[in-house]
């Protein structure tokens, strides 16, 4: 094909094939047990199946309201109500969204303009950083410090000033599993008092805690939520990654510039499925039941790799579990994954790549998202390393 004479001039030139393509092409090609990427190798539940084909056979296959289906919108908002007292008004402060990564993506284009500072939490997951470049913004980085990754707030309130424009905070943690407390909440909302800064709190594992932790969204602190996007997803509650949908819950002032950026993004998401899990959102067990699943998995995990040189970091929430393998090689992160890979047949993902300059804490993520099955031979896998 003829060559364009000049070229694009890149606005993301640090940005290549991610590295969950990567590790997951390389599983596939090397056939080994993939727990890398963050996605169940299970069905979801038949129910839901069956809701979306008999929302099919009944004609919801044209566009959806660009905000998304008031029944569905009206089912979050009681959900939100119920489970964080949060009350948000499903016409005007509930948007459906295609998938959480779109709705973090919007809400920052929506809000960050030119100059504007977003403090980012690293190890953080990797689409933050590229939309705030997009949308000509600067991440200002807060390292949180290995095995606890707790956040340090008195860091936090050393880089606020008049160019901060919003912090984003991720509970359950994805890499690292953890969690942020009530107390971490007030804390937050004490350093932004008196501020116009926004908040955008990805909360897509908002279902998935273990050892009876309780999940503190931003809902439940009202000082903090009239300045929030509160970002979850339904891919990750119901094991349905791959139909992208998610939802942006925020007061009408901020939803309003959420959704002319949505309008223009998406527009719309699947309708079929949009109803399908309005109606599925009646049976409270499948969410409320989800932190006892996944802790079963969790634990499987643990117990079955205790006898590996592996060393297992504490997890509070997420299906994410990290393993320290210090006792094991000095290669760095990338490269042992990448043999494991190879020479075990089994993939994970590299922590350092959630950083944003070259940590190398000789950490690796593995997702328990999986069979028991999977997980019994990965555990067999790493306990003969």
């Amino acid at each position: 094909m003829p060559q364009l004479s000049a070229s694009i001039k890149s606005k993301l030139p640090k940005v290549g094939t991610t590295i969950f393509s990567k590790m997951s092409a390389l599983a596939a090609q090397e056939n080994a047990i993939n727990l890398s990427q963050g996605f169940p190798d299970f069905d979801c539940s038949p129910k839901l199946v069956e809701l979306v084909s008999k929302a099919m056979k009944s004609g919801a296959n044209q566009y959806a309201p660009m905000s998304g289906l008031i029944g569905l919108r009206e089912q979050i908002s009681e959900k939100t109500e119920k489970l964080y007292t949060g009350k948000y008004k499903p016409d005007t402060e509930v948007t459906i969204t295609a998938g959480a990564t779109q709705a973090i993506f919007t809400a920052i284009a929506a809000s960050i303009e030119e100059g504007d500072e977003v403090i980012i939490f690293t190890p953080a997951y990797d689409c933050y950083e590229p939309a705030i470049d997009l949308a000509g913004g600067i991440c200002i980085f807060v390292e949180l410090k290995s095995p606890e990754y707790r956040i340090n707030w008195d860091e936090v309130k050393k880089l606020i000033n008049q160019r901060t424009k919003m912090v984003i905070i991720n509970t359950p943690h994805n890499p690292t599993g953890t969690i942020m407390t009530g107390q971490d909440m007030l804390q937050l909302e004490k350093i932004l008092d008196k501020s116009d800064i926004l908040v955008l709190s990805d909360e897509v594992y908002e279902h998935i805690l273990f050892d009876g932790y309780e999940h503190q969204s931003v809902a439940r602190f009202p000082k903090l939520a009239e300045r929030s996007f509160i970002i979850s997803s339904f891919g990750k509650t119901y094991h349905t990654t791959g139909w992208k949908i998610g939802y942006c819950l925020a007061p009408e002032k901020l939803m309003t510039e959420f959704r002319k950026a949505h309008q223009y993004n998406v527009f719309s998401v699947h309708t079929p499925s949009q109803q399908a899990y309005a109606e599925f959102l009646e049976y409270e067990d499948e969410y409320l039941n989800l932190k006892h699943f996944y802790q079963k998995k969790h634990d499987l995990f643990k117990d079955a790799i205790k006898e590996s040189r592996f060393n297992p970091y504490q997890t509070a929430g997420s299906y994410f579990q990290l393993l320290d393998y210090s006792n094991i090689s000095d290669e760095n992160d990338i490269e042992f994954a990448e043999r494991l890979t190879k020479e075990f047949k089994i993939a994970s993902i590299p922590t350092s790549v959630f950083y944003n300059r070259k940590v190398d804490q000789k950490v690796l993520r593995f997702c328990f998202a999986k069979q028991d099955e999977t997980l019994l031979r990965a555990a067999e896998i790493l306990n003969k390393i």
